[in-house]
């Protein structure tokens, strides 16, 4: 079994629980993180957040002799380091493209110097695009990508050729990916490049395709964190949570200790590598509601903007079949929707987040990514 352990990317919001979730297991654990200044703000000090266990080496993942470095007496790697954001990815392409697949390439080669016992790359239910659907038939299909013809008469809904509105159900693992931002495409190429390194080199890897995660010391200034974030620093700046389309979209939201409990077991499962897992609740929620509780838990009576906008790479529904990662992993969430927005409004009070969401939307519409 593995003892010391690399999380790259591990000073972040995933990474740190991941820290905790181990060293409370026994294992040592060791994080290279550049301290990137969106996430991590300018002064780039190591996060107050981060357990004072973990040895923290500060550099880039695309710096050989930062990955030689950090690798050495490794037993097990998680790689986490990622540019996140499905829009900022379709005007920062060279960034997106430099970090999450270069990055990835540079510690796969520093792997095959220094092989380990088992590598666990972050993927991402961005792959998929839209999730997958049924129509009136119970037939089972893959949907289209909604036209901007379609988009800016404001029908959101995924549709057939025929014109006949599908239902969502839970998608699997088995569902084809269909890319619908640079941020997929990295993120695709992450977990395949990985996998087929893995298998080629007897390096056993797991990829965990991560839904959108909730919790305590995500970067609440960061414009392109997850969207549960995004409304909290809203609601703490008195302003309403701004939501696209009409606010129905329907996804999957999981705490980030179930997230780390199962990147734990994809650790440790004799039966996990040269496998894909859907990491979410099994649940699905709007946007909309979303928006509207964790407004209830932080006390403000502030109802959401709902905007009517569409951005580029945007998918309507997506939510996961979380039955592998059950069969396999012995994965079962244990926090609740509700219960994971107390916890998260208690640590959040008296902190301070800077909103820059219009600047972000703003930057988005200069460049035609807003309708």
């Amino acid at each position: 079994m593995p003892q010391s352990i690399l999380i790259t990317g591990g000073a972040g919001f995933i990474g740190s629980h991941l820290s905790n979730e181990l060293i409370q297991h026994g294992y040592r654990v060791r994080v290279l993180d550049n301290l990137c200044p969106q996430v991590h703000g300018l002064e780039a000090n190591r996060p107050s957040y981060l357990n004072s266990e973990v040895e923290l080496q500060i550099g880039d993942v695309r710096d050989p002799a930062a990955v030689k470095k950090a690798l050495k007496t490794m037993d097990a790697v998680y790689h986490f380091v990622a540019a996140v954001g499905v829009g900022q990815s379709m005007y920062e392409i060279a960034d997106y493209t430099s970090i999450n697949n270069v990055g990835t390439a540079i510690l796969l080669e520093g792997l095959l110097k220094h092989p380990v016992q088992r590598l666990v790359v972050a993927s991402s239910m961005s792959i998929y695009g839209e999730g997958l659907y049924k129509d009136s038939s119970g037939r089972i299909c893959a949907a289209r990508e909604r036209s901007l013809e379609q988009v800016k008469t404001q029908d959101w809904e995924v549709r057939n050729e025929a014109g006949e509105k599908l239902t969502p159900i839970a998608t699997p693992e088995t569902k084809q990916p269909t890319l619908a931002s640079v941020y997929a495409l990295s993120k695709y190429d992450q977990e395949q490049m990985c996998l087929m390194i893995g298998r080629a080199y007897q390096i056993p890897t797991v990829a965990l395709r991560f839904f959108n995660i909730f919790g305590p010391f995500q970067a609440l200034s960061n414009p392109y964190t997850g969207v549960l974030a995004i409304f909290a620093s809203r609601l703490l700046n008195g302003r309403a949570p701004l939501i696209n389309e009409d606010g129905l979209q329907r996804r999957d939201f999981v705490s980030v200790y179930d997230v780390a409990r199962a990147c734990r077991l994809a650790l440790e499962s004799n039966d996990a590598p040269g496998q894909v897992f859907n990491i979410a609740s099994g649940k699905q929620y709007t946007v909309k509601e979303l928006a509207e509780r964790i407004a209830r838990v932080l006390g403000k009576s502030v109802e959401p903007e709902i905007t009517g906008k569409y951005r580029a790479g945007d998918i309507r529904h997506c939510f996961a079949d979380i039955t592998k990662a059950r069969t396999v992993l012995g994965y079962e969430p244990r926090v609740g929707l509700e219960e994971g927005l107390t916890d998260l409004a208690q640590l959040l009070e008296g902190q301070i987040a800077y909103d820059r969401v219009s600047e972000h939307r703003n930057e988005l519409a200069a460049r035609g990514l807003m309708v």
